[in-house]
């Protein structure tokens, strides 16, 4: 009989009481700053993250080769047959490559290697319904089937205060040529199918900006039903707002608010940030 484990990185943004009751198994960055190393959202809370941005923005990187194998080890002790890694886009980080590599050469479980194509709860989206699928009862093989047509039925937008962080973290690419330097204008980002950055919109100023996200999920509740988590960096009493927006959208089937983002995108991004992943309900 299967036991398949979901694992998924730490830029997927889940809450740790959704890995709990889920039962999900995380990789986290690994954060530097001068001083000390820390595990995302294990040592570094995303609190901390933002409190410490403000005198230093720390390096990242993906989860050790150790971590990794360990992982998969204890999987396999505990029972586990089978294994699906759903993770932050390639265009963002070498854990999709570094997992598969790993992977090729283990032989306790049978893996399965997923690019979300995205990050945060976009990612986070995919791996809770990876964990719901498993609940559910389907097989190694109906998961592996379903999660590309589960991303596709997947967005993520947010806006941001600034675009000083993107350009520090050498991510700024057509975000910067899309938007220029003009004076307080925001951009509006998602992350298309090539799973990069890219600019969907562009207003002055934030409040129009929030009121353009709110018109971006409306035009999709208007065409289908979604389940839409709200996610913010730093900038929580704007989440609550967003969501209590959605809520009264048509076609709302959940509407939640999933918490602060952790450092993989925050910082990147800064603080300041608003958005919301949505997922297509069939």
């Amino acid at each position: 009989m299967e036991k398949i484990a979901i694992i998924t990185d730490s830029a997927s943004d889940v809450s740790l009481e959704l890995l709990k009751e889920y039962n999900i198994s995380l990789l986290p960055f690994r954060v530097f700053y001068q001083d000390k190393e820390y595990a995302d959202r294990i040592e570094l809370t995303p609190e901390m993250m933002y409190e410490r941005l403000k005198d230093e923005i720390p390096k990242t990187s993906l989860p050790s080769t150790e971590l990794i194998i360990e992982t998969l080890d204890n999987l396999a002790d505990e029972g586990y047959t089978h294994a699906i890694f759903i993770t932050i886009s390639q265009a963002f980080s070498g854990t999709y490559n570094a997992i598969r590599l790993i992977c090729e050469d283990y032989d306790r479980l049978k893996t399965f290697v997923f690019d979300s194509r995205s990050l945060t709860m976009a990612e986070g989206a995919l791996v809770v319904e990876s964990a719901e699928l498993t609940r559910q009862g389907k097989s190694f093989e109906e998961i592996c089937d379903l999660l590309p047509k589960i991303r596709d039925n997947i967005e993520l937008f947010f806006t941001i205060d600034t675009l000083e962080y993107l350009q520090k973290g050498g991510r700024i690419g057509r975000v910067a040529s899309a938007v220029g330097q003009f004076l307080n204008l925001k951009p509006i980002i998602t992350i298309p199918d090539d799973g990069k950055f890219s600019v969907a919109s562009k207003v002055r100023g934030s409040k129009q900006a929030i009121s353009r996200l709110e018109n971006i999920c409306r035009e999709y509740l208007e065409k289908d039903k979604y389940k839409v988590w709200v996610l913010d960096g730093d900038a929580k009493e704007k989440a609550y707002e967003l969501v209590e927006k959605i809520k009264e959208m048509p076609n709302v089937v959940e509407c939640t608010y999933a918490g602060t983002i952790g450092a993989s995108l925050g910082i990147n991004t800064g603080p300041g940030l608003v958005g919301f992943a949505l997922e297509r309900v069939e």
